[in-house]
């Protein structure tokens, strides 16, 4: 599969250019065109009780749709819900990436993709607890919100991220969580909630805006929220 992302970093779009025969895969709502030809499947992939954690736990839908290219070859456009950046990161068997909710945009079918505790720091962070973990090897698309910074850390090297701008990172990244300030009153006063403290070696993904503070921001505009 053959990625080109287009239209960044405003408005991503991500066309996966498939070989005859070929199939890739992206979550439930994400195509926005594909090439004559191209066979949709949506399925629960790896089962049901994987695909409920996929859904109920890391923030995906339940059904994960595939595409096949006819034997010609073909394409298959996809787009995140939010208007913002997309990243194509490339594993290699070894590794593996670890991506917020709802971040997680599609994959080469040679992708596993599962869901991962993150611990109750990430839990308390705002992040929901789980995370989408992408593993094997081939490539992988995520999106994100605003634009993307790809920050890479040195051994020890050390990188700070309020809570709801994270997008991914790499396995050889330790992750700790604490309040942006000392006291939950001096919190309070600055605005900001939880942060994450992140030690290389590895690649750190930041998204430069936060979903949840659009969300805050609609409900103390939109009329129903004034009744």
């Amino acid at each position: 599969m053959d990625v080109q992302i287009r239209h960044t970093p405003s408005f991503a779009v991500a066309r996966c250019t498939l070989t005859g025969g070929e199939t890739m895969r992206a979550e439930s709502g994400a195509m926005m065109a594909t090439s004559d030809g191209v066979a949709i499947e949506a399925s629960m992939q790896g089962g049901l009780v994987k695909s409920l954690k996929r859904s109920v736990l890391g923030g995906e839908s339940l059904f994960i749709t595939t595409y096949t290219a006819p034997a010609s070859g073909g394409w298959v456009d996809c787009a995140a819900r939010l208007p913002g950046d997309a990243v194509l990161a490339t594993l290699n068997g070894s590794q593996a990436l670890n991506i917020q909710r709802g971040s997680y945009l599609c994959s080469e079918s040679t992708i596993e993709i599962d869901t991962k505790w993150g611990g109750f720091k990430n839990l308390f962070g705002g992040e929901g607890g789980f995370l989408i973990r992408a593993t094997g090897s081939g490539e992988v698309v995520a999106s994100c919100y605003g634009a993307l910074d790809r920050i890479m850390l040195s051994a020890g090297e050390k990188l700070t991220v309020d809570s709801g701008h994270m997008v991914a990172y790499d396995d050889g990244v330790t992750m700790n969580l604490r309040r942006a300030a000392s006291g939950s009153l001096t919190s309070l006063k600055s605005g900001e909630g939880f942060v994450f403290d992140f030690t290389g070696p590895g690649e750190v993904m930041v998204q430069t805006r936060n979903p949840s503070e659009l969300i805050t921001w609609l409900t103390t505009v939109l009329p129903f929220s004034r009744q």
